[in-house]
């Protein structure tokens, strides 16, 4: 690994010299073996109890920090480098539903070899698909990525005594609100029923009003529409809009994402005729991107070959499968970006349909092709998100793709074993409760990823036209706004007009947000309930309120220019809500475990 860069700053004599082997050694046990696990079982519990689980980099961001602390402020990049590998193995930890899924279907378990390979190939390839579009969306599009810039802050902070004073009582304001919050909504039925997500508040602080109130848009767009979907047969009567809005969201971010892309490729296009290099270049550390597309090819091959040997694949599906990830990756990661969202399930839905049109029937097919995409997606979506910490931070690009890698070669491990674990200790997790009657559902482990994952897969033989329309339906709605937002928002004269008075400010602001709002801003309100859109559009709000009450903005001194007050609120809020999130978790845990 190359050396580290560092600042000229004391340490600690105990602690081992910054880039040497000793540290490496440090820094990769306590993300993979220490943080990581943790991570792993909160995800894995919260996934066969709830269906969702918290990403690992916000705790694990804090946790590593404590490791690093003797470094003074360089401590940021080994802690960013502990964060890096334990988000990884929490991450693949969460997919254990995969293995539940496989129970659901009936299909015979192949040997833990095969399963603990097959995850590592797939996460391998995620990484590498991640880190291949990491110079387009956090180089180029400098994407907010909420979370890690939620972690980037926390960082600087607790690993730099300086920053330390002038940030904690933003930050630390912020955590406790989080965790009181996320402790109270476990407790309080009246915050219960507000769905109250500290989380999502924060993020909505970091992006500002004009996403947040677009996210809301989309919502309530959906929840407008729900009548006329019943109507369509999209969905029944008393389901939440989301369940029809998430494919036309879906196609929404890739219609804009189309638009974004062949611009930027037009521009290098020129730029490449007319001999001249990019304005502002990405700055180059380590292997080029060469070596990260070879990487990709090599563990997508290995994917495929997998796959097809292991668990008897039909070859075009597995290939549509890894090519699908191209997409996804993409997709997904602009949503993380945008507002903080990877819809991993949705992108596992949309792919079973699109096989399923390609002539797909067997569920157990379906069900391993798909496995590709929802842990590569997710995986692909971390290596962007971690990345865009690292480049805030200015760590080594190269050292936290390796951390990354790590942590996946102990993420499949803790994937499995997790699934085996817990399907082991508690039966009714084997059960397949889309066969179940309502009166037998269980009460403590609903499992909705796997329910949705399940019953996509069971439904493959009934007719997926409304699915088709919505998927087209968004792409056309993405495609044709982000035109007329470029044709409009985008021309001089209007930008003129927007900076010339209040009244062009205004609307600038209702055209932006509400009249004309970004298809991955707007998306959002598709994959969430009405609530979760309504918390973003608050924090957006709040955040911009109190910017207008303060005046001009002013840097504070020492403070790095992203680190303010409303990025730094946020960030906290966001962190006190994972580690509510996961006090719960380990406390159901414990619960069960001695029930």
């Amino acid at each position: 690994m190359p050396t580290l860069p560092t600042d000229a700053a004391p340490r600690a004599t105990w602690l081992p010299s910054p880039g040497s082997w000793q540290y490496h050694v440090l820094l990769g046990a306590a993300g993979m073996l220490v943080l990581g696990p943790l991570g792993g079982i909160a995800a894995a519990y919260m996934n066969f109890s709830l269906g969702f689980f918290v990403g690992g980099q916000v705790l694990a961001g804090i946790l590593g920090s404590v490791v690093t602390a003797g470094y003074g402020a360089p401590g940021r990049h080994g802690a960013n480098y502990i964060q890096t590998a334990a988000a990884s193995v929490a991450g693949m930890g969460g997919m254990a539903v995969v293995l539940q899924a496989m129970a659901w279907l009936g299909m015979a378990q192949p040997p833990l070899w095969q399963l603990v390979l097959y995850m590592l190939c797939i996460g391998m390839f995620g990484v590498g698909v991640g880190m291949l579009y990491t110079p387009l969306l956090v180089d180029r599009m400098q994407l907010t990525f909420p979370s890690g810039l939620a972690v980037a802050n926390i960082l600087r902070a607790l690993t730099d005594p300086a920053l330390l004073r002038r940030s904690v009582a933003r930050l630390g304001g912020g955590m406790a609100l989080g965790l009181g919050c996320g402790l109270g909504s476990a407790r309080a039925p009246w915050l219960a029923a507000l769905d109250l997500s500290a989380a999502t508040f924060g993020a909505g602080m970091i992006v500002g009003a004009r996403v947040g109130i677009a996210a809301l848009v989309g919502g309530l767009a959906g929840w407008a529409m729900t009548p006329w979907f019943v109507a369509a047969g999209w969905m029944a009567p008393g389901e939440p809009y989301r369940k029809a809005t998430f494919l036309v969201a879906l196609g929404m971010i890739m219609g804009a994402a189309a638009v974004d892309v062949a611009l930027l490729l037009a521009q290098a296009c020129r730029q490449w005729r007319a001999g001249r290099k990019p304005r502002h270049p990405a700055p180059r550390r380590g292997p080029g991107m060469g070596w990260v597309a070879a990487w990709a090819l090599l563990w997508g091959a290995a994917t495929v070959a997998a796959g097809v040997a292991w668990f008897g694949q039909p070859l075009g599906f597995q290939l549509m499968a890894v090519l699908l990830v191209l997409v996804f990756a993409l997709v997904n990661g602009i949503s993380v970006g945008m507002v903080d969202q990877n819809p991993i399930s949705s992108a596992f839905v949309l792919s079973v349909i699109l096989m399923a049109a390609a002539g797909l029937r067997t569920p157990h097919v379906g069900l391993i092709a798909a496995t590709v995409l929802l842990v590569a997606t997710a995986e692909a979506s971390d290596m962007q998100q971690d990345r865009s910490t690292g480049w805030r931070l200015g760590s080594d690009r190269m050292v936290q793709f390796g951390y990354q890698v790590a942590g996946i070669v102990v993420g499949a491990l803790v994937a499995v074993a997790m699934a085996r674990l817990f399907m082991h200790a508690y039966p009714v997790l084997a059960l397949d409760q889309t066969s179940l009657p309502a009166d037998q559902q269980p009460a403590r482990w609903t499992s909705a990823m796997t329910y949705k994952i399940v019953g996509v897969l069971h439904g493959l033989a009934q007719s997926r036209a409304g699915q088709h329309v919505a998927v087209a339906t968004g792409l056309a709605l993405g495609l044709v706004t982000a035109v007329l937002r470029k044709a409009i928002l985008g021309r001089p004269a209007w930008q003129r007009f927007a900076q010339a008075s209040r009244r062009g400010r205004m609307a600038d602001f209702l055209l932006d947000a509400v009249i004309l709002p970004s298809p991955y801003a707007s998306s959002f309100g598709g994959f969430v309930n009405l609530a979760a859109a309504g918390w973003m559009a608050a924090g957006g709000v709040v955040a911009s309120v109190a910017a207008a009450a303060a005046g001009p903005a002013r840097p504070v001194r020492g403070l790095p220019r992203d680190m303010s007050t409303a990025s730094l609120v946020g960030g906290g809020l966001i962190a006190g809500d994972a580690l509510a999130a996961l006090a719960i978790g380990v406390a159901g845990l414990l619960s069960a475990t001695w029930d």
